[in-house]
């Protein structure tokens, strides 16, 4: 029996072949419409456009699940809703689930988090030896659907349109401070691992929560889209030419009680832009330590989810269009040409993409996994599922993305297929078309052979139900909140009297000697 000191598997190495460090870059609500191939030309991002260069680039990548705590717990676990139960905002992800972190730290790395998760539940960590911040969102059973009210909506916390109206220049917010700190945090945590106190191999995540609206950005990243052709409106769809789940989602963002005005839309798309050449230059910082740091990793660099930045007359995300589905991904690792890769793929993937390149049995992942290595550029991926069931819906949707064709089905809604060849922006619904009907049953079957969407609807009936119950239990009387405390050791920083002095600066300097 292996020892419970040391990893009960190892990492495949040879000789003295040291295992590759990770760092991975996420961001929040980036939508992957802006990256055909790395960043469109009309962003003000440097340092991802470097990235971009030397980096495999997934131009057709999919969230697990269009919302935050769903699309990220897939993305950890490699698992779809349905199977890992965060279903929404304030679903529970549970201790027992295997992450990305679980399987590296298994095999002998360091794994490290600065930023946002969105984790649910008293388990903070899920894997992470360190977290280096707090959440930005709260890790109660607080914003928890309610598929038995229909229709209603839970003001304090759901969207609004006034994200919007309330779009403009700011030096400082609520998510300014925090991304400035997880950048911070990142950066110090880098500088300590050149450092070598640990020899073991390191995965850092670093997770932004910009540029998820509000839509208000520093000055000097406002400044850099000034009157550019893309702040224009996009064409809206009327409320009443809305598929039902769309009109929902308009619903929930009280559209009937704001006024949005092109100009409204201006300068919510001028806040997104500038935003993310905000995270860009944070991702730049973060790239320069490694860099004088001489240190080496594979660097893979994604979002959460998309924004619809008004396309289609939406806002935000929750839906299976593109703008809301589908997220940037790149990935620079030495066995992976860079180049653009078409083939539709998942953040599902993730997964057992890093765990192949670092050299993990594979066998001991695809158990845990419904994702697919993407080591080999995504050439055998099949295709690739979506699920979701939280905030705007009324009973489970599913999609899936099969080459050209997108399908889309719901108990509470009629079907919808989308040639994304000849429709990119997803206008036509061919699910009736009588030239299409073999596409459609073909792509049906696969769905059926996938999904019980009727069981599916119960299970997250039940969930909602009992965190209900649970919640208003836990807020009455004395409230012990879940969320992350990060753990800061006074006594072992800087210089304290049990430290020898000259040790300690020596130890602590970088490069040690010039």
């Amino acid at each position: 029996m292996a020892s419970p000191l040391s990893p009960p598997w190892k990492l495949h190495s040879t000789g003295e072949e040291l295992q590759p460090n990770v760092l991975i870059l996420m961001v929040d609500q980036l939508s992957g419409t802006l990256f055909p191939d790395g960043p469109a030309d009309f962003l003000h991002t440097p340092n991802l456009r470097r990235l971009a260069e030397r980096s495999t680039r997934f131009a057709n990548t999919y969230t697990g699940s269009p919302l935050c705590a769903p699309g990220r717990a897939s993305f950890m676990s490699g698992q779809l809703p349905r199977r890992t139960r965060v279903y929404d905002n304030a679903a529970e992800f549970a201790s027992d689930i295997p992450t990305y972190a679980h399987h590296l730290r298994r095999a002998g790395y360091q794994t490290c988090l600065s930023g946002k998760m969105h984790f649910v539940g008293p388990d903070q960590m899920h894997g992470f030896e360190e977290r280096l911040t707090t959440d930005i969102y709260p890790a109660d059973f607080g914003w928890t659907p309610d598929y038995r009210k229909p229709g209603e909506r839970i003001d304090w916390w759901y969207h609004n349109l006034g994200s919007v109206t309330g779009a403009g220049v700011a030096e400082i917010t609520n998510q300014l401070e925090y991304d400035d700190e997880v950048a911070y945090n990142a950066c110090r945590k880098l500088y300590d691992l050149a450092r070598g106190g640990d020899a073991r191999p390191w995965c850092l995540t670093v997770s932004f929560t910009h540029p998820h609206d509000p839509f208000v950005a520093r000055r000097k990243y406002w400044d850099l889209y000034e009157g550019i052709p893309e702040l224009e409106p996009p064409e809206a769809i009327p409320y009443d030419q809305q598929d039902p789940h769309s009109q929902r989602l308009m619903d929930a963002a009280e559209w009937r009680e704001f006024e949005i005005t092109p100009e409204h839309i201006r300068r919510s798309r001028q806040g997104y832009f500038a935003n993310i050449s905000y995270v860009d230059d944070k991702i730049g910082e973060i790239l320069d330590v490694l860099e004088t740091t001489r240190q080496e990793a594979i660097i893979l660099f994604l979002s959460d989810h998309g924004e619809m930045l008004g396309e289609r007359g939406l806002w935000f995300k929750m839906n299976f269009f593109d703008g809301s589905a589908r997220v940037p991904l790149m990935i620079s690792a030495p066995s992976m040409a860079p180049g653009l890769v078409q083939q539709p793929v998942s953040t599902i993937d993730v997964l057992p993409t890093l765990c192949d390149l670092v050299g993990l049995r594979m066998d001991e992942i695809q158990p845990w996994t419904d994702g697919h290595s993407l080591a080999d550029g995504g050439a055998t991926r099949p295709p690739v599922p979506i699920e979701y069931a939280a905030e705007g819906s009324v009973s489970p949707m599913i999609a899936i993305r099969d080459g050209r064709w997108k399908y889309i089905a719901c108990d509470a809604d009629p079907e919808m297929l989308f040639d994304l060849d000849s429709d990119p922006q997803e206008r036509r619904n061919l699910a009736a078309d009588p030239a299409h009907a073999a596409d459609l049953e073909r792509l049906r079957a696969m769905a059926l052979a996938r999904w019980d969407l009727s069981a599916y609807d119960a299970e997250v009936r039940q969930s909602q139900a009992r965190r209900w119950i649970v919640y208003e239990a836990l807020r009455n009387g004395a409230y012990y909140p879940w969320d992350h405390q990060p753990l800061m050791r006074a006594s072992e920083r800087y210089m304290r009297n049990h430290m020898d002095l000259n040790v300690l600066e020596e130890n602590q300097r970088y490069p040690r000697g010039e």
